[in-house]
């Protein structure tokens, strides 16, 4: 089972250096997180776009997904969600990123009319994400945390250039047991990101295997040739111990899983 690593969790390490380690500790390609203070960004010149690229594929590394923090069903008007989407699939398919992850952003008590614009945006830029060859994946999380919330959207977005991405972390704290969350996303599945928690009171990021999450059930149920994603949220915890020395152990224990 192929292994992806998170930028996330080594926040504003310069991409050479995370690729390196990444490499060196047995991943096989990175989630590169998107914003405007880290190394991968909307605001890259074509040359440092191609220089990116060319960083990874001296690595032997995979950009997996360019994960954005764009919110497909966020209140307000259409157009600026649009040309942000538009934008960061042009930057997805530059740095040979076959996907672009999302998030729903449906605000408070988010339902049909969050649904209705998610839907509307999406389908909007779907049919020319799947001319550049990057699928468009909206995370479980926020307003749609469990899968059956994301999959009633997705349904109706019903095109195969827009999928989901699923984070164990949220269907758990949803209530929903991987089996349940991998039939209600179903055809929709693009990969899975895991993590571990001490608890759903303590969200502070621990090495894998050590918490409470169920990672062994979610890696049973994933297809051997399908992406899995470690995402350590650095940022949001400063009181987690550094990511880069957990790199090894981590690598190791989601293969052992993978070959189960």
């Amino acid at each position: 089972m192929p292994l992806a690593l998170s930028t996330l969790g080594l926040p504003g390490t310069p991409l050479d250096r995370v690729a390196g380690l990444a490499a060196d500790h047995g991943w096989h390609g990175l989630e590169l997180r998107c914003a405007s203070d880290q190394p991968v960004r909307l605001k890259l010149s074509a040359l440092q776009r191609r220089a990116a690229a060319r960083t990874l594929g001296r690595a032997g590394l995979v950009p997996v997904a360019l994960a954005s923090y764009i919110g497909v069903a966020a209140p307000g008007p259409d157009e600026p969600v649009v040309a942000d989407l538009l934008a960061h699939l042009r930057l997805a398919a530059d740095l040979g990123c076959h996907r672009l992850r999302v998030f729903p952003h449906g605000g408070p008590g988010a339902g049909a009319p969050a649904d209705a614009r998610a839907v509307r945006r999406l389908l909007e830029v779907a049919d020319h994400a799947r001319s550049l060859g990057v699928r468009i994946l909206v995370e479980t999380h926020d307003s749609h945390r469990s899968a059956g919330a994301l999959a009633a959207l997705l349904d109706q977005v019903g095109h195969p250039a827009v999928g989901a991405l699923w984070d164990l972390l949220h269907t758990w704290l949803a209530g929903e047991n991987p089996a349940e969350s991998h039939r209600l996303l179903g055809r929709h599945l693009g990969y899975a990101q895991v993590k571990d928690v001490a608890s759903a009171d303590d969200l502070t990021p621990i090495a894998l295997g050590s918490g409470v999450l169920p990672i062994a059930e979610c890696v049973r149920l994933l297809p051997r040739d399908g992406w899995i994603a470690w995402e350590y949220e650095a940022p949001w915890h400063p009181r987690a111990a550094p990511l880069a020395p957990q790199l090894g152990a981590g690598a190791g224990y989601l293969a052992v899983l993978g070959r189960r």
